[in-house]
């Protein structure tokens, strides 16, 4: 079974390679041929500097919600909007996982300027049903990056989604999001003693990390911190 999964991943990567020299990479911002994700774009891209620490900054996993913030702080290097909205969209729904290798290493390079680190990673799972209809997950690609950038092992296996819901982005209140992912994750394995860095695309409302992190703690972890590309402001 490793061998054949080793293998399929070598064809993973060989197709990867095979697509980028047919088809040239171009950026997600402006169409310039080259890469993904041009400089130029990354440098016009709006940065965020510091940790949201849920209940010290802003509206954000309110203190009039139920939300206990076991979630202990979310790192996101840029804000959801220009480019970096547009390269979330291309890898969640346009189907360009390569973007999760440039991606990654943007999230794991704002970690690690920061000193904030782990001992190991784990990625917000999808629903299987979405799983299916989508084929992968990329907070799982995420974290397979910035994991291999930051020499954390990384369990994208460590918890699973166990109801589907509507989309967050679909919900109208903060209340609505959280009470629709309350309870809706459970940890696959015990993390006793482990800091554990969680990994998703984006964060919106907090809620999803909120309610991974509860389970994270249930099953032993320490901390919880959440590692994400964009925040939405």
């Amino acid at each position: 079974m490793a061998s054949a999964q080793g293998l399929l991943k070598r064809l993973e990567g060989l197709r990867e390679r095979v697509l980028d020299f047919v088809f040239t990479p171009r950026c997600v911002g402006c169409d310039t041929e080259g890469s993904y994700l041009c400089q130029p774009c990354l440098d016009g891209a709006q940065r965020l500097h510091g940790p949201y620490v849920p209940g010290r900054h802003d509206h954000m996993l309110s203190d009039t919600l139920d939300t206990g913030h076991r979630v202990h702080a979310v790192l996101s290097p840029f804000t959801m909007d220009g480019v970096i909205r547009e390269a979330v969209h291309e890898l969640k729904y346009g189907g360009l996982q390569a973007l999760a290798v440039p991606l990654g290493n943007l999230m794991a390079e704002q970690a690690a300027a920061l000193g904030i680190s782990g001992d190991v990673m784990v990625s917000v799972p999808l629903h299987r049903s979405r799983q299916r209809q989508r084929g992968y997950n990329q907070a799982a690609l995420l974290a397979a990056q910035a994991g291999k950038r930051m020499g954390i092992p990384v369990e994208t296996a460590g918890l699973e989604r166990k109801r589907s819901g509507d989309s967050q982005a679909r919900s109208g209140s903060l209340q609505q999001r959280h009470e629709l992912v309350r309870e809706a994750f459970a940890a696959r394995r015990r993390f006793d003693g482990e800091r554990v860095l969680l990994i998703d695309d984006v964060c919106t409302s907090g809620a999803t990390l909120n309610a991974c992190s509860g389970a994270l703690l249930q099953a032993g972890a320490v901390s919880v911190q959440g590692l994400t590309l964009a925040h939405e402001l």
